[in-house]
């Protein structure tokens, strides 16, 4: 499935914004991603819910807007790592800020604050 991009004519920075990370999974898988690389299997054990084509393909989307890295590690069996960029660790202070916006705004859902790494 190709990537849903809102239309930006006038190159607003927030759409620009939002079609980097927009969407249901990715802000999910740069907040697991915050307290250190991961493998394929750990982020779809994390996200239950996430099927692997999807998984696969916001991976992709995040690894060419330059938000994440995709390691591979040329051994047997071959294995790939993916951690944050500095582009996506920039974004981490913004996705704490909206967890706490959540908690404090929406007290009667009775969350728990996200834990969030702001390096």
């Amino acid at each position: 499935m190709a990537r849903k991009i809102i239309e930006n004519p006038n190159m607003c920075s927030l759409v620009f914004a939002m079609n980097l990370i927009g969407g249901k999974w990715k802000p999910i898988i740069i907040y697991l991603l915050a307290n250190g690389s991961m493998r394929f299997g750990k982020l779809l054990m994390f996200i239950p819910s996430i099927s692997k084509k999807v998984l696969t393909d916001q991976l992709k989307e995040l690894v060419e807007d330059g938000l994440i890295i995709r390691e591979e590690f040329k051994e047997l069996p071959p294995r790939v790592e993916y951690s944050l960029s500095e582009k996506g660790e920039g974004l981490l202070p913004i996705l704490k800020s909206l967890s706490e916006w959540t908690v404090d705004t929406f007290e009667e859902e009775g969350f728990e604050k996200c834990r969030i790494v702001t390096l």
